[in-house]
């Protein structure tokens, strides 16, 4: 059944989609796809979603009845480390898509998550219920899943105040000089590959840092704490520095070749252990949605990983 909201605007002065959001308890990812769909006005004209509003304005939203999301719970295999009336806490697989995407329209984080939490339907958008940030595939770890939309209005704007505290365990090719280290450069499509990312001027601002925690014989264990969460941020960073994750098959392919001396049987022996990208999310801090309750997981690295990491020690 569609719903007709008609909203008086206060005192307070604020975006057009924040005050959606704040006032119907939506995600403001929610809110901005109702305006650019022409289902908010103000002052009976169309808003914008980046439009500030002033006292005594009218805001009328409509919004429309609730699809049924075009996906299907599948009985997969998923680790749930918390869960609660608010939100999930995930430690993902390696090789699991988080999302429905083309080419991968089953078999995803989301299709597990649905066979079990059916209720997650539709929160936060159709496409991607629950989700308030996401891994690659390859890279394991630890996610946050909304079970509401007020959770997930919540939690995704903890995540742009950079008040959601999310590191991961890398190892990386060479060593590191500086530790830690702020890598800090703009993130966009790779102008001559847009299959990739790349610093590149005009990009989205991304912030990285960067710990050694261990010094291997041609690589590093890092710690690394996202202060930004562009796509493919740690590994594009990394590489942009020099020091490629080990095993990353996109930005780190083939550079150990240039790692020889009589190392080299040690830098072939660790790639030949790393099957996939050396990086697994380790540790996830942020306060709960309702009860503001500091919440705090961490996850060990998983045994490919583990396994590798203690052959490089031994090295």
């Amino acid at each position: 059944m569609t719903d007709r909201r008609t909203l008086e605007v206060g005192e307070e002065a604020d975006r057009l989609d924040r005050f959606v959001a704040d006032r119907l308890d939506l995600s403001r990812t929610r809110a901005a796809a109702l305006i650019g769909d022409g289902l908010v006005t103000v002052d009976g004209r169309p808003g914008k979603k980046s439009e500030t509003l002033e006292a005594g304005m009218t805001v009328e939203v409509v919004v429309p009845a609730a699809e049924p999301v075009d996906l299907v719970g599948e009985d997969l295999p998923i680790a749930v480390v918390h869960d609660d009336d608010d939100l999930l806490v995930v430690d993902k697989a390696a090789g699991m898509v988080v999302h429905p995407a083309p080419g991968h329209r089953s078999g995803t984080l989301v299709n597990a998550l649905l066979f079990r939490y059916p209720e997650l339907d539709g929160v936060g958008g159709r496409s991607r219920p629950g989700i308030v940030h996401r891994l690659d595939r390859e890279t394991s770890g630890l996610l946050v899943v909304a079970k509401t939309d007020k959770a997930h209005r919540a939690l995704s704007d903890a995540l742009r105040a950079r008040r959601v505290k999310r590191i991961y365990t890398a190892a990386s090719w060479g060593h590191i000089d500086e530790s830690p280290l702020e890598i800090e450069g703009p993130i966009g499509r790779d102008p001559k590959d847009r299959k990739r990312m790349a610093v590149v001027e005009g990009g989205r601002d991304a912030l990285t840092r960067v710990e050694v925690v261990e010094q291997w014989l041609r690589a590093d264990l890092l710690r690394v704490a996202l202060k930004t969460g562009r796509t493919h941020q740690i590994r594009v960073h990394l590489a942009h520095v020099g020091h490629p994750v080990v095993g990353d098959p996109t930005y780190a392919a083939g550079w150990e070749r240039g790692l020889g001396g009589p190392t080299r049987r040690w830098v072939d022996q660790l790639a030949r252990r790393c099957t996939r990208q050396f990086l697994h999310a380790s540790e996830l801090v942020f306060e709960h949605p309702t009860s503001g309750e500091v919440l705090r997981f961490e996850s060990s690295l998983p045994a490919d990983l583990a396994e590798a990491a203690d052959w490089a020690r031994s090295g």
